[in-house]
């Protein structure tokens, strides 16, 4: 086992890894820059680093300088930033430094959409039709064409990314060259990498994904999947496990197409299989993430398997603990995603100081997170500030823990998504389980207020009405307009 470890990231995944690191007896070295110096991560770890490259968590040459300098075996790189990045696994195994992932080649070739989506296609499994080349910054014309031929709606990626950044869902051809222009310069901020490639979009559909762990082609198991079908800019906002969508025929079937395809690549360490399942009950394979997931705490509530100890193990040589015969999936999971954002006034980032931080408690709770009453929330990373993650005996006991969980968040100082939450957890196809990637393309339906909280909103406003209108004006004590004194001062 490593004796010290780097942590390429930041804000909860950092915090996370930490705290895996110390349960395995693990030193750890933290990074910052300066908007991040009092962050909890810096204040957790056993030693903590200054980033002085303007690049800052993509300094990949940086990074690895630092865990020499500080003597750290081995560099995490959490999700985002350098984590998929096949050249960065390869200096760090070069430099003698452990990547705590899948090997350079995996990472590689899981990274390189259209050659991956050919390999599974040629293996007899479904994929997107998509684009059998990528398209620089000089072809437009032929996007259009590609475009013509495919057919709308559409989904335009970025070669070097998945379904996050750089996506857009294209529904109609006047809307095409926006898009394009939207996913170029996103994808070379996010990726440094302008190519994208189309590929025909699966509406409505489910996004189901199947965890995966494997310490080499010989040993792979899966821990079941998720469903992320409700999205916001290609982010789950909301993931469960299981999938409500699936009978046990189609989940037998995903899991062992998974298990399958990750063979496919060698695939070693934790990864994610992702797949799109259409109106008919048909799997289309999208991509492998060769990485942790933000969902990842879905998975760990179902199956009691953390998932971050068994990536720093793997990575140290050992082999995998569990087989699946000995893996148990109980009970129902759900996760949602709290960024600092304002959802009423188009989802603009809410940075700030955090001045009230009550986290939700109780049993079958948790919470993932970096903030603490005081921690400032910068402004240049993503706006993910914690997600809380609830398991219950089934699926109703889950939403309804949920809903008590997100009514007990409390923060102050900026703004959140946990009003958008409290509307999607009332919506009646929610309730029921029934929803696609189509859900929030429509009005949420939710429920009536109640008359009780009427009542509550009504005083809360007047109160805040006569704060704020209200101006302090002098009076005179009684005691002091009579007597003597009074006389005795006035003058002739």
């Amino acid at each position: 086992m490593f004796r010290k470890l780097l942590v390429a990231n930041r804000g909860e995944i950092a915090v996370r890894v930490i705290r895996a690191c110390r349960d395995l007896g693990i030193w750890t070295v933290a990074l910052y820059d300066e908007s991040d110096r009092g962050s909890l991560h810096v204040r957790l770890a056993d030693e903590a680093l200054n980033l002085e490259s303007p690049a800052g968590y993509l300094d990949g040459g940086q990074i690895i300088d630092l865990a020499r300098r500080a003597g750290a075996e081995a560099i995490h790189p959490g999700y985002g930033f350098l984590a998929e990045e096949s050249q960065f696994a390869r200096a760090c195994e070069e430099a003698g430094v452990v990547f705590v992932g899948p090997p350079s080649e995996v990472v590689l070739a899981a990274r390189e959409k259209i050659p991956a989506q050919e390999r599974v296609r040629a293996a007899g499994f479904k994929t997107p039709l998509h684009s059998s080349v990528s398209f620089g910054l000089e072809d437009q014309e032929l996007i259009e064409l590609e475009a013509g031929e495919l057919g709308f709606p559409l989904v335009i990626k970025s070669c070097s990314g998945g379904r996050g950044r750089a996506t857009r869902l294209v529904r109609t051809p006047d809307a095409l060259p926006a898009a394009v222009r939207q996913a170029r310069t996103e994808a070379q901020i996010a990726f440094g990498d302008q190519r994208l490639f189309l590929e025909k979009a699966v509406l409505p559909g489910h996004y189901v994904e199947v965890q995966i762990i494997g310490d080499g082609p010989g040993n792979l198991i899966h821990l079941g999947e998720r469903e992320g079908s409700i999205q916001r800019h290609n982010q789950k906002l909301v993931a469960e496990s299981p999938s409500p969508s699936l009978t046990g025929e189609q989940r037998a079937r995903l899991h062992q197409a998974a298990l399958d395809i990750a063979r496919l690549f060698q695939y070693r360490n934790v990864g994610t299989v992702e797949f799109l399942m259409d109106d008919q009950g048909e799997f289309y394979f999208t991509e492998i993430k060769a990485r942790v997931q933000v969902e990842h705490p879905v998975t760990e509530m179902v199956s009691r398997v953390d998932l971050v100890k068994e990536q720093v193990r793997i990575a140290a040589g050992l082999p995998l603990a569990l087989r699946q015969e000995d893996v148990r999936l109980e009970g129902w999971a759900m996760q949602c995603r709290i960024n600092a954002e304002d959802p009423w006034n188009h989802f603009l980032p809410s940075p700030g100081k955090l001045r009230r931080f009550r986290l939700p408690g109780g049993p079958g709770v948790r919470v993932d997170t970096y903030g603490y009453s005081g921690c400032d929330v910068p402004v240049r990373y993503d706006p993910i500030l914690a997600k809380v993650v609830v398991w219950g005996e089934d699926r109703a006991e889950c939403v309804r823990r949920m809903r008590r969980a997100l009514q007990d968040f409390a923060i102050t100082g900026l703004n959140t998504n946990l009003p958008y939450y409290q509307a999607i957890l009332e919506d009646p196809d929610f309730i029921a389980g029934d929803y696609t990637t189509e859900f929030l393309r429509r009005p949420l339906l939710g429920r009536a207020t109640p008359q009780s909280d009427l009542r509550d909103l009504a005083v809360a406003a007047a109160i805040a009405y006569l704060t704020r209108h209200s101006a302090g004006q002098p009076i005179m004590p009684e005691r002091l307009q009579q007597g003597w004194h009074r006389g005795n001062r006035r003058l002739d």
